[in-house]
């Protein structure tokens, strides 16, 4: 007799998700358990892939509008950065190092749900930028912003999003997301969040299939770390990176394809699961905007948008909103 799932026990939230995902039709497996130590590894070498454009572009707009952005951030009290997702911090110490350079009051926060993206955050700032005054905390987005929305200061809170990561969520989720961060803010406080623009979606598509084969390895890695975490045993010769862009919806996916029928154990899940050929395993979503799409998710969230930044190709925009 099989157990039901809300029977089941997980000693993780990792297990619990692993668990819903291959046991659902479609099956799939949220593109936030990428990130291990070799899938950081790998995306610190997606971004610097010529097909990846995201980062050089955004890297772009911080460098180019440095000045601006801080005097947008600048409060004479001081202020707090707090920025969800913080990875490797590459853009971000271009607006560092003018805030620092100048002497303006803040804190920086960087949260990230993997503690080795902190880990080696915090070693190389604290030798890049030995008197910034900084906190780390690791953890999801909903615990970031439950601890946020418990603050009793009133000091202003800027919060950032880079790289689009707001991409990963659906419409749906994207308001709820933003609607949960607005609950959270104060008046003057401010939101920077990166979205990726519609563009030529050829350029689009071979952000998520570069010649290296890198994304290949990094969307399969989530194999690998499944393998050794829950005692599987996914072959991951036996699965095909399969990205494809809509323009229509702006909508990328990508997914692993098993290439034959085969069953796959996770010993730790006591979960023995089947593949047809040519199934699907959905990991990632990457969303694509333009300003009409980003005002309209702005306004379902309670949201303004009242500047941009955007680099020379617009290919990529940089949005500051405030609650209305």
């Amino acid at each position: 007799m099989k157990t039901k799932k809300s029977e089941q026990h997980f000693d993780t939230v990792f297990q619990k998700e692993i668990h819903e995902g291959l046991t659902a039709f479609p099956k799939y497996i949220s593109s936030k358990w990428f990130y291990d130590k070799t899938g950081d590894q790998l995306f610190q070498q997606i971004m610097n892939l010529p097909e990846y454009y995201l980062t050089g572009c955004e890297y772009e707009i911080l460098d180019t509008n440095t000045a601006e952005i801080a005097q947008l951030f600048s409060d004479k009290e001081g202020f707090d950065l707090v920025e969800l997702g913080a990875g490797d911090g590459k853009k971000t110490k271009v607006l560092l190092q003018h805030l620092v350079t100048n002497e303006m009051p803040f804190t920086y926060k960087p949260i990230d749900i993997s503690q080795n993206a902190l880990d080696s955050l915090e070693n190389d700032l604290q030798k890049v930028f030995p008197k910034l005054d900084m906190i780390t905390q690791q953890g999801t987005y909903f615990e970031v912003l439950e601890k946020l929305c418990k603050r009793s200061s009133e000091r202003k809170t800027v919060i950032m999003v880079l790289g689009s990561n707001i991409g990963n969520l659906n419409h749906e989720n994207a308001i709820k997301f933003l609607s949960d961060i607005r609950k959270c803010m104060n008046p003057k406080d401010l939101l920077f969040m990166g979205f990726d623009q519609k563009k030529d979606p050829s350029i689009i598509l071979s952000a998520y299939n570069d010649s290296q084969g890198v994304t290949e390895a990094f969307n399969k890695n989530v194999l690998k770390r499944i393998n050794s975490s829950l005692d599987a045993d996914f072959d991951l010769n036996s699965f095909k990176h399969w990205p494809i862009y809509d323009p229509e919806t702006g909508t990328t996916k990508s997914f692993l394809v098993s290439t034959k029928e085969q069953k796959v154990s996770l010993n730790k899940l006591n979960l023995e699961v089947s593949f047809s050929a040519w199934e699907s395993i959905h990991t990632e979503i990457s969303q694509k905007y333009d300003d009409h799409i980003v005002n309209w998710l702005a306004q379902e969230a309670g949201l303004e948008v009242f500047v941009k930044f955007q680099d020379s190709e617009e290919y990529f925009t940089d949005y500051v909103f405030k609650k209305i």
